[in-house]
């Protein structure tokens, strides 16, 4: 599936890793970004590399710009009349603003989960069929059956439901609700999944089995994770950008940015002197 008439699946060799990430080429890249809601500037400036199968997550206090660059990366912010978004953002080594680019099928190729789990008013079975059913991928019935199985059980949530799929997404707990939506972006077949605070309304233990979800499918899928928990960062990120008033401060291996960090606004935030 194409975002305009044809995109490869590797990044645009022009586009060169930073020292920092040649061990993974970037995927996705965002140089010299802004966004404005109105008046208001919520991101200055931002450059920043995704790295392919990689988890990367985004950090730093409330209201720093973290998921306003997160809805950049599939163009989630189109739908706020009032945002403009200005730099160059890349997928695969294309121009995501471009004029011709089909948004819908980016969506499909660049998923995202939210902070609330939304599934639909539908059965369990129809939530994760929905996106292979408007996108055309399945060939028959025994094929749309084969997609939604697969993803549930990629999700880690098809033995907890396999007798049971014909019941309301909505009927089931607040962790299986989300692993669920994760099953629904699956579905679709994306390179990049995007997370935007997804354990924030989850109890420890669902919390627990999200983040072992999200390591098993980083050999699958692209990760970035905007998250509040410096732990959940720490425990299952590859890379951490560090956000404040508006800016990336510090992006890195994530080792480093909470054992050894270069900016000492990272120090005082991981410390817990500033947020």
């Amino acid at each position: 599936m194409d975002i305009t008439d044809s995109v490869s699946a590797k990044a645009s060799p022009e586009i060169k890793a930073s020292p920092a990430i040649k061990a993974s080429p970037p995927i996705m890249t965002a140089k010299n970004v802004d966004v404005f809601y109105g008046k208001k500037q919520a991101i200055k400036n931002v450059s920043l590399e995704i790295p392919e199968n990689q988890i990367t997550a985004l950090i730093g206090p409330s209201g720093c710009g973290k998921s306003t660059l997160l809805r950049c990366f599939n163009r989630m912010n189109d739908t706020i009349e009032s945002c403009k978004v200005t730099g160059d953002i890349r997928f695969a080594g294309q121009d995501i603003y471009a004029k011709k680019v089909d948004v819908v099928a980016l969506r499909a190729r660049i998923g995202i989960v939210f902070q609330k789990a939304n599934p639909f008013p539908k059965s369990i079975f129809e939530n994760v069929a929905y996106g292979p059913r408007i996108h055309g991928l399945a060939e028959s019935k025994s094929h749309l059956e084969e997609i939604v199985i697969t993803s549930l059980k990629r999700a880690g949530l098809y033995n907890e439901v396999s007798d049971r799929l014909t019941d309301a997404g909505t009927s089931l707990s607040g962790g299986q609700q989300q692993r669920l939506c994760i099953a629904r972006a699956i579905a679709v077949q994306p390179q990049v999944i995007l997370m935007d605070e997804p354990c924030s309304a989850l109890d420890p233990i669902a919390t627990a089995i999200v983040e072992e979800l999200m390591e098993s499918m980083k050999e699958n899928y692209t990760i970035v994770i905007v998250t509040h928990s410096m732990q959940q960062a720490a425990r299952i990120s590859q890379k951490t950008a560090f956000f404040h008033l508006g800016e990336v401060v510090e992006f890195g291996d994530t080792d480093t940015i909470f054992t050894n960090p270069n900016d000492e606004r990272t120090q005082n935030y991981i410390s817990g002197r500033i947020g």
